[in-house]
């Protein structure tokens, strides 16, 4: 008897050894009060013991602090405490997986959709108000207030700012409304445009990503349903190639939505919001271009965002109006994907390992 006892208690930690924490970011309504925690097994793939971690407002994008002790989520309103903006909330990360709040800021412009961290700064791409707002992180997590709001608008322009990412003391926006690609460059606490990108017209960028050695950039437009590669040459990036996400048969309306690079970099991986598929591109490690080879359904409607787990074999999609998380395997040799399951989450529109 005290055998099995050993046995059972051995395999319990085994098991948990395999689980990592997965936040959901929703939107809130009928069946959704704000960020959800799953276990995700590593080695099976399987979602397990939902629950609640905190209560908040439209949290559609999360993001960790780089020491991965604090999440922080945008509130995607138009009109917080009646400062016609959004917010943004930093939450500590406890032992059992539940968000603990630590405080709340403006994020300075309605309808905040993404958030991006470095040591030092958070940026808030505010979609509706189009402007970008940098803030100081603190060691205990909180968020103090923009200590500057970069605005894309101009009198004949109305910008839509969908995403960010740093880069050594660099600040990359990607622009849907204004059809660029912006980079900024870090003085003191103070980021100055460098360059604005512009993509192919009529092209929408909203999300993108950025190759390790930072010589390589990858957009996703939301128009165009294509993805647009970037090389740096000096200084400056060039356009090397502009190549669609959507199968030759596909007919009727999708728009781009997130993309992410598997972890050696060989692969590239886009979602298409109507078409509702998963494409798959391998990509030339030496020119950085990239070879459309897969397109799979994610057996969901309108798949917003996905990630990738961290050991690089799972794909997980947010099917945001379908309501389900499509769980994916991925050929480490090819990098295809092969459908799992789905399991049911509410409004599900960002996932956070």
């Amino acid at each position: 008897m005290k055998f099995l006892y050993v046995v059972i208690f051995l395999s319990s930690c085994f098991l948990q050894a395999q689980n990592i924490p997965l936040y959901v970011g929703t939107y809130t309504g009928s069946d959704s009060e704000g960020i959800y925690y799953y276990d995700f097994n590593t080695k099976t793939g399987k979602l397990t013991h939902k629950k609640l971690a905190v209560k908040t407002k439209n949290p559609s994008f999360l993001a960790y602090a780089t020491n991965r002790k604090f999440i922080y989520a945008v509130g995607e309103v138009a009109n917080f405490n009646t400062t016609n903006s959004g917010f943004v909330s930093a939450f500590s990360v406890t032992e059992n997986g539940q968000l603990q709040f630590i405080n709340t800021v403006s994020s300075n412009g309605a309808n905040p959709c993404h958030i991006e961290l470095n040591a030092e700064n958070a940026a808030i791409s505010n979609y509706t108000g189009g402007t970008i707002s940098i803030h100081k992180v603190e060691k205990n997590g909180a968020i103090k207030p923009a200590h500057q709001i970069i605005n894309h608008n101009t009198p004949n322009n109305k910008s839509h700012a969908h995403s960010t990412q740093f880069i050594n003391n660099q600040l990359f926006v990607a622009d849907l409304g204004r059809n660029f690609l912006a980079n900024y460059i870090r003085n003191n606490d103070t980021y100055f445009l460098k360059e604005n990108y512009s993509m192919p017209l009529k092209s929408g960028p909203r999300h993108f990503e950025i190759s390790k050695n930072g010589t390589y950039i990858y957009v996703i437009n939301e128009y165009s349903s294509t993805v647009t590669v970037l090389k740096k040459e000096g200084e400056k990036y060039i356009k090397i190639q502009n190549i669609n996400t959507l199968d030759e048969s596909f007919e009727g309306e999708s728009f781009g939505a997130d993309i992410h690079l598997s972890n050696n970099e060989s692969y590239l991986y886009g979602s298409n919001r109507g078409e509702n598929s998963m494409v798959v591109f391998k990509r030339d490690t030496t020119t950085g271009t990239l070879q459309k080879i897969q397109n799979i359904n994610v057996k969901g409607h309108w798949p917003r965002n996905f990630t990738l787990s961290p050991n690089g074999q799972f794909l997980l999609v947010a099917n945001q109006k379908s309501k389900n998380i499509s769980v994916f395997k991925i050929a480490i040799n090819t990098g295809k994907l092969t459908y799992l399951y789905s399991e049911q989450a509410p409004t599900p529109v960002c996932l956070l390992f």
